[in-house]
């Protein structure tokens, strides 16, 4: 399996705020803007993994600024690192209205997916990720830790097994 740049998977997808995608303040609804950020990390995990993805985990969904019912929003979903059976996805979200303006950061979160095998549906080897800028090489590096925080909250690690969370605060 050939390891694989971010770029080779980047992801963008857009979509307009409709009514119905809204609250009664006319704000775009939490759980409407997960499900895009869901598909636009599954869409750019299965181009990375080349297989069907399934989402193991979203880390804290950051709502920085609403986004109103007219407003186009822009989601950018990247590798930031592949595992074993499973890659970690960044996916940013940008809003501004339909003319253009007002564009800002709205939201962004983590996602880890697990490659799936065609046949029996279990997880399968992914292909290596090279960072080559430093912002994909500081991602790279982080994903280490964050997937480490990840497996202790769910229980999976014990806190004292965390070597890089460790390090990272030992070293400040």
């Amino acid at each position: 399996m050939e390891a694989k740049k971010t770029s080779d998977s980047f992801t963008i997808m857009s979509e307009m705020i409709m009514p119905n995608d809204t609250n009664p303040l006319g704000n775009l609804m939490g759980g409407n803007l997960m499900r895009w950020m869901d598909i636009a990390g599954g869409i750019c995990a299965g181009k990375h993994c080349e297989a069907h993805v399934v989402t193991a985990s979203v880390d804290h969904v950051s709502f920085q600024k609403p986004i109103l019912v007219g407003d186009v929003i822009t989601l950018k979903a990247k590798v930031t690192r592949a595992f074993n059976t499973s890659v970690e996805i960044y996916v940013e979200v940008f809003a501004e209205n339909i003319k253009g303006h007002n564009s800002r950061r709205s939201n962004h979160a983590y996602f880890t997916f697990v490659a799936l095998d065609d046949e029996k549906k279990k997880p399968r080897s992914v292909p290596k990720l090279i960072p080559l800028s430093k912002e994909e090489q500081d991602l790279f590096e982080g994903a280490v830790r964050r997937r480490e925080i990840r497996l202790i909250l769910s229980g999976r690690m014990k806190p004292e097994d965390a070597t890089e969370v460790k390090n990272f605060f030992a070293s400040k």
